[in-house]
């Protein structure tokens, strides 16, 4: 039972930070590692569906949208490596479309995982996580899990609003701070940075249930990293969480990304207190 519970853990986190990469962990096992908020992230972080508890709207100029280096219609594929098990899962990342989100234009981002053969006989998970994150500023909107682990099945969707802005959709939100992100939005923006240029990014990171701070640098500029889809040449981000102004501790990550237009995330790795993973990409499907 408790190999049961480590693997849940680690395979859902891994997956929510990519699985984030930044990936794909910062969800469900991190909040596992603790539980406790402060007073000022509780009073920053509340769930509101009263009319009257709207935040006062903000008239900034609009910022113009960016180039990305992701597309609609991306699918990366990847093999996840547990304690002994070669290949304990499968994990997708896809951007399926741009789309209009009550007024806003989001990118939707999604990740799904699935246990493997022979890991699958013990542990049968099936999860995918979908984050609508704004094409201008990269915050997130909108973040859902669809989890099925073992039987159970739960979906649960958080409406993010930043504080300052007017609420467009109905229904309750959490009030995030400015350039919050969730966790697989988190993934996705740390293609969009420019890590010659950028020695370090700090990001909020709420996962449905704790705020994080991801601080992310690049360690090395050049290294050649193999995969099933071949060798690359990538720059390895490492990804520290804070939470209060505190590392995390046993929880670190890095991610190795390429070095041409598109930072394809090929080989991630995550050091947690129930075990490691590595992720690595797979060939592209013909």
């Amino acid at each position: 039972m408790a190999d049961e519970v480590s693997f849940r853990r680690i395979l859902r986190g891994w997956t929510l930070l990519i699985v984030a990469a930044a990936s794909s962990a910062m969800g469900t096992s991190w909040s596992a590692l603790s539980r406790t908020a402060s007073a000022s992230e509780e009073a920053s972080l509340q769930v509101s569906a009263r009319k009257s508890a709207k935040p006062k709207a903000a008239t900034p100029a609009t910022p113009k949208e960016l180039p990305m280096p992701f597309r609609v219609g991306e699918a990366l594929k990847y093999q996840v490596s547990w304690a002994s098990f070669a290949t304990a899962a499968t994990v997708e990342l896809a951007v399926p479309e741009r789309r209009d989100f009550y007024g806003w234009q989001t990118w939707h981002f999604r990740a799904s995982a699935h246990t493997a053969s022979p890991v699958r006989t013990l542990f049968a998970i099936d999860d995918q996580f979908d984050s609508y994150t704004d094409t201008t500023s990269l915050e997130s909107r909108q973040y859902e899990t669809h989890l099925n682990e073992m039987g159970r099945k739960i979906e649960q969707p958080w409406r993010f609003i930043p504080e300052g802005q007017t609420p467009r959709a109905p229904g309750a939100a959490v009030i995030v701070l400015p350039g919050t992100r969730d966790p697989l939005g988190a993934l996705y923006s740390l293609r969009a940075v420019d890590w010659q240029r950028t020695p370090e990014v700090r990001t909020p990171v709420y996962d449905g249930h704790n705020l994080y701070e991801m601080r992310a640098k690049m360690e090395a500029s050049n290294e050649a990293v193999t995969t099933p889809a071949g060798t690359f040449s990538a720059a390895r981000i490492s990804i520290q969480v804070f939470q209060r102004e505190k590392e995390v501790p046993g929880v670190s990550f890095a991610v190795w990304l390429t070095r041409d237009s598109a930072h394809t995330p090929v080989v991630m790795k995550a050091e947690m207190p129930f075990g490691s993973l590595r992720v690595e990409m797979l060939p592209a499907s013909k």
